[in-house]
């Protein structure tokens, strides 16, 4: 995948670059993003510069990761990471993707995260085709999941023992989003018009398969 950028009202999402690392450790040091998310803990400066040299670009050019920098436009800081993970079932029949995020300290509040993955989700379920969103986030994290609801998220369940963490096997919540699935907000997909009929998974597309929800 050749690298995209997206802008919303506020903000740019663009892939990380190089200059982007002295941001990314800064934001790192926040003990809530080490806790919750997948980087290194303790996280180094050798760490962000291996994420914005290396990870992301061999993210896009292998289709394994869709990694954005969002960044404000008024100022042009980094405001936090987004992107599409776990896309191994992007391009086969399940046409599935998982978004995650993470958001600096100083700019949590002001609803950045909501703003910039409707973004990202528009532009998976129009350009790429995706047919089911999932999020996942560890028990707990009340935070990630408070921005998966007011996306559109419908929250499925726990995941029992389904990740490992420093050697303890914990629990993760998992919710999913369709692209006929109204959602809480302005700009957003299904309410705003990505769904079409009811009913599809990727409604909207020619190509789209059909979904037969169960009814019981």
């Amino acid at each position: 995948m050749k690298p995209v950028t997206l802008t919303t009202e506020r903000l740019v999402l663009r892939p990380f670059e190089p200059s982007d690392a002295p941001a990314v450790h800064a934001a790192c040091q926040e003990p809530d993003i080490p806790r919750w998310t997948s980087v290194p803990s303790p996280y180094g400066v050798e760490d962000a510069e291996r994420f914005v040299g290396t990870v992301v670009p061999e993210g896009w050019r292998d289709d394994t990761t869709y990694n954005f920098a969002v960044v404000s436009r008024a100022d042009g800081s980094l405001v936090g990471a987004m992107g599409l993970v776990r896309l191994a079932r992007l391009r086969t029949p399940e046409r599935q993707a998982e978004l995650g995020y993470w958001t600096a300290k100083e700019h949590r509040g002001r609803g950045y995260t909501v703003e910039a993955a409707r973004a990202v989700l528009r532009w998976a379920f129009r350009d790429l085709g995706v047919e089911r969103m999932e999020w996942h986030a560890e028990a707990g994290n009340e935070g990630s999941r408070a921005v998966a609801r007011r996306l559109g998220f419908h929250m499925e369940g726990t995941l029992r023992a389904q990740l490992v963490r420093e050697g303890i096997r914990r629990d993760v919540w998992i919710g999913s989003l369709l692209p006929s699935d109204p959602t809480g907000g302005p700009g957003a997909p299904g309410a705003a018009g990505v769904a079409g009929a009811a009913g599809v998974a990727g409604a909207g597309r020619s190509d789209a398969t059909p979904y037969l929800p169960y009814p019981g």
